[in-house]
C-alpha cells in the first residue's frame, strides 16, 4: 500500500517558527516532525510514500531527497499554491495509483502503529478517531460497531486523527483546485461507506507552539 503524507500547510498559528521553516521540519526531540512518521511507516513495512508540499517545500525535498537514507521511496507532489487537503490529494492521485492508500497528516505527533490499520473492500474511507482534545471538544464523527456516521443532535463524537485509508473513488467528480477533505468524508459517511477505529494512545495535533512543546515532551519520554 502506498502512503500520502500531507505536508503543504503554511503553519500560520506556528509563527514565527514557520516563517523560515515549513511546519513538517520543525524539530521534535532532535529530528523533524515529519521524520517521526517516515520512520514509523518504514517500520510498519510501508515504504512507498508520496508527500505534497507548498510553503517552503524545497526545504523538505533537500532534507529527505528520495528517502534512501530512511529506507523509503519518496515521490514529491509540489503545489504551486496550497490546494488544501482534498485538492492536494487529487493532484497526487496519479502518483498514488488506483488502489486504496494510507493518508497521514504531517502535522500530528503519534505513536500509532501503522501496521494495525485495516479497511474493508466496500468502504470509501476508513478513519482513525481519537478522544477529543481540549481545543476540539465537539469532535467530528460518531463511531459505532466499526461504522462511522455524522453526529446528530446530542450524539457524542470523536475527533478525526488525520490518519485514514482512502479509496481514490472518494474523489470522483472533484474538480482540480483547492478543496477540503471533510465534505467528502461527510458525504461518504451519509452513504454508509465510511468505517473506522478508535485509538487511545499518544496523539497530538501540532498546531501551536504549546502543542509542539508537548510533542517534544512525549517524544523525550519514549
Amino acid at each position: 500500500m502506498k502512503v500520502m503524507i500531507l505536508a503543504a500547510g503554511k503553519g500560520e498559528r506556528m509563527r514565527p517558527l514557520t516563517l523560515t521553516t515549513p511546519k513538517p521540519l520543525l524539530p521534535v526531540a532532535g529530528k523533524p516532525l515529519i521524520q517521526w512518521h517516515i520512520e514509523a511507516l518504514a517500520s510498519a513495512g510501508l515504504r512507498r510514500l508520496v508527500i505534497n508540499h507548498a510553503w517552503l517545500g524545497e526545504q523538505l525535498e533537500r532534507t529527505f531527497g528520495r528517502g534512501e537514507q530512511l529506507g523509503v521511496e519518496i515521490e514529491w507532489s509540489a503545489e504551486g499554491q496550497p490546494l488544501e487537503t482534498a485538492g492536494g490529494i487529487l493532484q497526487a492521485l496519479p502518483l498514488l495509483g488506483d488502489a486504496p492508500f494510507l493518508l497521514v497528516n504531517g502535522d500530528i505527533f503519534t505513536d500509532f502503529d501503522f501496521s494495525g490499520i485495516r479497511s474493508n473492500q466496500t468502504s470509501l474511507a476508513h478513519l482513525v478517531l481519537v478522544d477529543n482534545p481540549a481545543h476540539k471538544a465537539q469532535g467530528d464523527f460518531v463511531l459505532a460497531a466499526g461504522q462511522i456516521s455524522n453526529p446528530q443532535a446530542g450524539e457524542a463524537a470523536l475527533t478525526y486523527s488525520g490518519i485514514a485509508i482512502l479509496h481514490p473513488a472518494l474523489f470522483d467528480g472533484l474538480q482540480p483546485g483547492a478543496a477540503a477533505l471533510a465534505p467528502l468524508l461527510r458525504r461518504a459517511a451519509d452513504q454508509g461507506r465510511v468505517t473506522g477505529q478508535h485509538y487511545s494512545g499518544v496523539w497530538i495535533d501540532v498546531g501551536t507552539p504549546e502543542r509542539l512543546a508537548e510533542a517534544n515532551r512525549q517524544a523525550q519520554a519514549r
